[in-house]
């Protein structure tokens, strides 16, 4: 198992990257800000107004390094890979995979499911941590309601089906979800989740943070040989990390509860965010700098991985379920297995 490898996030505009040896150099106009060994780095992300020479772009591409920019925004603009790595074989049995209906549907079935235990497990926390009492049934219940979404799992058999309980589950728990912020409620969420543009800050914080794991994603896929846009429970769309997305939803409650604790905890303030024209929400740069520190931090806690037997990183986790997932497509294990949180 690769050892947990952190990743450089520049988010100053106007600071410089540059290649020095086995080093990446960050810069400005008055000189050095700091100095990287590259071999304790799995990736860098830079936001807008951020340049990166093409030395250090040659040499990420010589390394299998993924360059990821965002804009000044946290929004996804584009990302560089070298070579493609893998097994050809291991990415023809993905892709023929992806087009068999049962093998798709098995796939897809165990990612919602995960999404869905791991969704009731943040709600069953909030409910033990809330002391009203009106709060904690409604938690409950919408927990208990999740559970019954996940019991007709089994059962569906086509792909829309899995779909459609898995968007009637999102939709009841973010009605759920303001119940969870309890600093400033209508201040800090709408209620609703918004996407294009986030309308308040807790949907800017949820949107940033996605797009932090989706990184994450993408890059362990690549690791292990699997082509991140060829997805099973998301379907092919030019552009779009498919597989990323699908691996992705057994893994949002890292996000969702690395939210929660900034807000609930105050250790964001109103200075954090700006609001624009039309009701936009982004984070300033001193926000994302400490929701990025937070989100570093967050990935060296361990948690139990119930294949493995052990505790592991939570910044490990996408890497083992892209190397669980290969497994099951090589044939070497009947069933894909999710990543559960106890």
């Amino acid at each position: 198992m690769r050892e947990l490898a952190n990743v450089l996030y520049v988010t100053t505009r106007g600071l410089s990257l540059r290649a020095e040896g086995d080093a990446v150099k960050v810069m400005s106009d008055g000189g050095l800000v700091g100095r990287f060994p590259l071999r304790n780095l799995s990736g860098i992300v830079v936001f807008g107004g951020v340049h990166v020479s093409s030395a250090l772009i040659e040499r990420c591409a010589e390394d299998g390094r993924t360059l990821v920019w965002l804009d000044s925004r946290g929004r996804f603009v584009g990302r560089m890979e070298g070579r493609i790595r893998g097994n050809v074989l291991l990415r023809r049995e993905q892709h023929v995979a992806s087009t068999d209906p049962n093998r798709t549907l098995g796939i897809a079935r165990q990612m919602v499911a995960a999404k869905i235990q791991n969704s009731r497990q943040v709600l069953l926390r909030g409910a033990r941590d809330t002391d009203s009492d009106a709060v904690e049934e409604e938690l409950r219940g919408g927990a208990a309601a999740l559970a019954d979404a996940l019991d007709r799992l089994p059962d569906v058999a086509t792909l829309d089906e899995v779909r459609g309980i898995e968007g009637e589950v999102a939709r009841r728990y973010f009605e759920l979800f303001p119940l969870l912020v309890v600093r400033d409620r209508r201040h800090w969420f709408e209620g609703v989740r918004t996407r294009r543009p986030p309308r308040d800050r807790v949907n800017s914080l949820l949107s940033f943070v996605y797009s932090l794991i989706r990184i994450e994603c993408e890059s362990a896929l690549e690791g292990v040989g699997l082509d991140p846009q060829v997805g099973f429970l998301h379907g092919l769309r030019p552009g779009r990390p498919s597989l990323a997305l699908d691996l992705m939803e057994e893994l949002r409650f890292v996000a969702d509860r690395l939210v929660l604790t900034l807000v609930n905890r105050r250790q964001l303030a109103d200075g954090d965010f700006e609001v624009f024209p039309g009701g936009m929400v982004y984070l300033t740069d001193t926000g994302r700098r400490t929701v990025i520190t937070a989100y570093q931090q967050r990935k060296e806690v361990e948690v139990r991985h119930r294949l493995l037997g052990t505790k592991v990183p939570f910044g490990l986790i996408p890497h083992i379920q892209a190397r669980v997932l290969a497994r099951h497509l090589r044939g070497d294990v009947d069933h894909y297995l999710p990543f559960l949180y106890r």
